[in-house]
């Protein structure tokens, strides 16, 4: 695709649930305030597992969004999404119809899909038999869901898809849905991405290979990224989407405009399933092509939301990728990690953090990471500690890496 035939496209509208909110204002008041998101599970009975807190959704009525029935047949991942995107739909004053239906498309990733669904009907079918199993089992269980769930909700008829690329999913869903638009073969996208992981055996499999802190006795202070303390990631729940734009089009009907998409840049480590490449080499060159693709500098950036988990490996590894891709400029850009407060919701992460970018440029105003209190030697960049910034956001960068070495960078700026 050459610039010249490439289209402008802009963010319209956002929708979140998250574990610090349950629309985007709520999630931004959270942001900036510092909130903290984690507690002890009550989803299911953790007594028996060694991680026993995470970052739940609270106070969450899918009937807000939807009839008991459609909720009854949907998967809570599945269900986040469609409230999230109708939450979005609203912020846009979109209206689908049969005019523009067919030019509106659809990209949620999801990390892991219907787990919950699954290990229930599992025990249906050890307990009772396989005659027993659900029949709405696997179109509940299966990823694509929230994406074909969102459709048939908004009527959404154009380009529908599912990303799949573990932590990576929710950012490479709305860098696939930017490059739709690009290609002018969709005027608007529902994107983003979607999570609930918060299940017994997702815990089990996750304490197993020592990817969660174990700081159930303090669960407020367990998500610390760049810090020399922490012990690996808090899992969250939840979905976050953006609706992009054609620019003209979102200009012709009067539309907000929050922020421009810009770049997006994704590479693989091609190294090891769960670890980062040693010095951040697949996440540096993600960053770069990001940058590439929007025809901006290293000195252009003003933010990066980083993808900052709390894991040893990662935050080290991901601010040597800064560095590499940055130059001296790393040392004077304002970075972030808001995981600190909602946990990481995996697949979803990429959806509620580009969310919380595109405020970050609307508001000029810097989340903050909690719980740094005691950075890490290896992580020296300004990770604005604590508590939030005003700042003028011209451009802003978000960070999305995924067990595979998948890597995502997106770019946004101002819309002037």
């Amino acid at each position: 695709m050459t610039d010249l035939i490439r289209k402008r496209v802009v963010v319209t509208g956002v929708g979140a649930i998250t574990p610090i909110g349950n629309t985007p204002a709520e999630y931004w008041e959270g942001l900036v305030s510092g909130r903290n998101g984690i507690s002890e599970i009550t989803l299911f009975d953790a007594s028996r597992h060694a991680c026993r807190i995470a970052g739940e959704v609270k106070n969450y009525d899918p009937h807000d969004y939807m009839d008991r029935k459609e909720a009854k047949r949907m998967d809570r991942f599945s269900q986040f999404a469609v409230s999230a995107a109708k939450q979005a739909l609203a912020d846009a004053r979109l209206t689908i119809n049969d005019l523009n239906a067919e030019q509106v498309g659809v990209i949620i990733g999801s990390g892991i899909g219907g787990l919950k669904v699954m290990e229930e009907q599992q025990t249906v079918y050890l307990d009772r038999g396989p005659d027993r199993c659900s029949p709405f089992m696997i179109p509940m269980m299966i990823a694509n869901m929230a994406a074909g769930l969102t459709a048939i909700h908004t009527g959404a008829k154009g380009p529908n898809s599912c990303s799949v690329t573990a932590c990576a999913a929710g950012s490479n869903s709305i860098g696939d849905a930017f490059r739709l638009i690009q290609g002018g073969y969709a005027q608007a996208m529902i994107c983003g991405g979607a999570e609930a992981a918060i299940t017994p055996l997702s815990f089990a499999g996750f304490a197993a290979c020592k990817a969660l802190s174990f700081r159930n006795d303090d669960p407020a202070h367990a998500s610390r990224p760049f810090d020399k303390d922490r012990d690996g990631f808090v899992m969250g729940e939840g979905a976050g989407i953006l609706i992009l734009e054609e620019m003209q089009h979102a200009i012709s009907r009067g539309a907000r405009i929050y922020a421009e998409i810009v770049g997006y840049g994704m590479t693989c480590d091609a190294y090891h399933i769960t670890s980062p490449v040693p010095g951040g080499e697949g996440a540096a060159r993600a960053i770069q092509l990001a940058l590439k693709d929007a025809g901006i500098t290293p000195e252009m950036v003003s933010y990066i939301n980083a993808h900052g988990t709390s894991t040893p490996a990662n935050d080290s590894t991901e601010t040597a990728a800064m560095k590499r891709a940055l130059g001296d400029h790393a040392y004077k850009v304002a970075i972030s990690s808001t995981k600190s407060m909602t946990g990481h919701l995996l697949g979803g992460s990429g959806g509620i953090e580009a969310v919380a970018t595109v405020l970050a440029i609307a508001n000029d105003r810097l989340p903050p990471t909690i719980n740094l209190e005691n950075p890490d030697p290896e992580c020296d960049l300004d990770y604005v500690p604590n508590v939030s910034r005003v700042a003028r956001v011209e451009v802003a960068l978000s960070n999305s890496f995924g067990f595979g070495g998948h890597n995502v960078t997106l770019a946004f700026k101002k819309h002037v």
